[in-house]
């Protein structure tokens, strides 16, 4: 662990120092234990034959956020490595098979854990969000006729603008807070508007203020969106006659550094736009799992340091 010791305060009695990677892995493993325990549902944390299982449930999502954040893309690859190195944390590791069909059956009960983990944290939200979204290419290019298992969930043929490329695969929507946090994503065919990507994240929404970019201009998406108490501020194109005065425009180009920062750090830290999976259910728990251990890395950092940069995530982790 670079950067010395670095505690922890969970509550006013309890100090937890983190200066090895295992001490990580153990600090990981109280919170999604604790919030395993408090917002699984019945069904899951009750289900037939649990009570004989080799590892539980908390600690299969430990291991694979940990996975995720030390940035072991194969999933054979980071088994070996937590059975040749931590066995003695996890000395009842049954085999891989069986543990990754866990893994995928955890899909729901990850993501609801995701969702909580903010107002444990008791992470302050404001009403503005910045929305954007990028690309999930599933194969290569040349290999996507092939791709039947992909194809039948929706994947098809979408076009990145920054990269000036097209791909095959899936567009992850994502809404993210000022300071960081992903509240929500979606997952979408490659080539589905950004405005109707948007439309479904904000299907339960209400009384918010969206940032975007010319991407979400939309006369009829703002008059939708006003109807549910959402403004929905896009950059508008140069030649717009009823573009936003210039400070208006400083700010929006301002606070949507935030979340090319925010994907930045998810592409070149957890892989996000290279999640190697079989089938659509695991493609969904690896990008789960990589959105949880983003959100778990910023919570834990801001704990840790009042001034931390968010371009650095894994710095007091790793």
């Amino acid at each position: 662990m670079k950067g010395g010791i670095l505690m922890l305060k969970f509550q006013t009695k309890y100090n937890t120092y983190i200066k090895t990677f295992e001490d990580f892995i153990l600090t990981t493993f109280v919170i999604i234990d604790d919030l395993y325990k408090k917002f699984a549902p019945y069904q899951v944390a009750h289900r037939r034959n649990l009570s004989i299982a080799k590892l539980s449930d908390s600690e299969i999502m430990t291991i694979s956020i940990c996975g995720e954040l030390i940035g072991i893309d194969s999933e054979n690859a980071w088994y070996s490595f937590v059975k040749r190195n931590y066995h003695h944390l996890f000395p009842n590791l049954c085999n891989r098979s069986r543990f990754n069909r866990t893994r995928r059956s955890l899909l729901q009960t990850t993501e609801l854990i995701r969702q909580k983990l903010i107002s444990v944290f008791n992470i302050p939200l404001n009403k503005y969000f910045i929305v954007d979204s990028f690309p999930l290419e599933v194969c290569k290019f040349g290999r996507a006729r092939y791709s039947r298992c992909f194809r039948a969930y929706g994947a098809d043929y979408g076009r990145c603008p920054s990269k000036k490329e097209v791909y095959f695969g899936y567009k992850v929507h994502a809404m993210i807070t000022l300071e960081g946090y992903i509240t929500n994503f979606e997952i979408t065919p490659a080539s589905t508007d950004d405005r109707d990507g948007l439309r479904d994240m904000l299907e339960n929404e209400t009384n918010m203020v969206i940032i975007g970019d010319k991407g979400y201009i939309s006369e009829k998406l703002s008059d939708e969106m006003k109807c549910k108490g959402i403004c929905v501020m896009a950059l508008k194109r140069s030649n717009s006659k009823n573009n936003w005065t210039k400070p208006i425009r400083q700010l929006i180009f301002k606070l949507r550094r935030r979340v090319e920062t925010v994907f930045s750090q998810l592409s070149l830290q957890l892989n996000s736009e290279r999640v190697l999976a079989k089938s659509f259910q695991g493609l969904c728990t690896r990008l789960v799992n990589k959105m949880l251990a983003y959100n778990l890395c910023l919570a834990i950092n801001s704990m840790f340091c009042e001034n931390c940069d968010i371009g650095k995530i894994k710095k007091l982790i790793f």
